[in-house]
């Protein structure tokens, strides 16, 4: 896969994954941290101590499913303000 401006590598242990969009690296990685705030969170739930913890954690998720459709309308409106015909636009990430 060629190098561009818009490439991401990120090293996994041996492998290395090569992202080329930055919607797609940040859609990616606004999906692992809603799932990590709600699986942390419902953990928190479990003891009376912590909920608070847990009911701001899952407020964070929520906000961040709340960004999931703002990355891919910023995505959408990048690539019609230059002019790209790309087929992916219609894709959803």
């Amino acid at each position: 896969m060629p190098d561009d401006d818009h490439s991401l590598r990120l090293r996994l242990g041996g492998d290395e994954l090569i992202v080329r969009h930055r919607y797609e690296s940040a859609s990616i990685a606004n999906d692992i941290l809603i799932g990590l705030w709600f699986v942390v969170g419902s953990v928190l739930f479990f003891s009376p101590s912590t909920e608070t913890v847990g009911i701001v954690l899952f407020l964070l998720g929520s906000l961040q499913m709340l960004a999931r459709p703002m990355i891919r309308l910023a995505r959408r409106v990048h690539l019609r303000r230059i002019g790209s015909s790309d087929a992916e636009t219609a894709r959803d990430f």
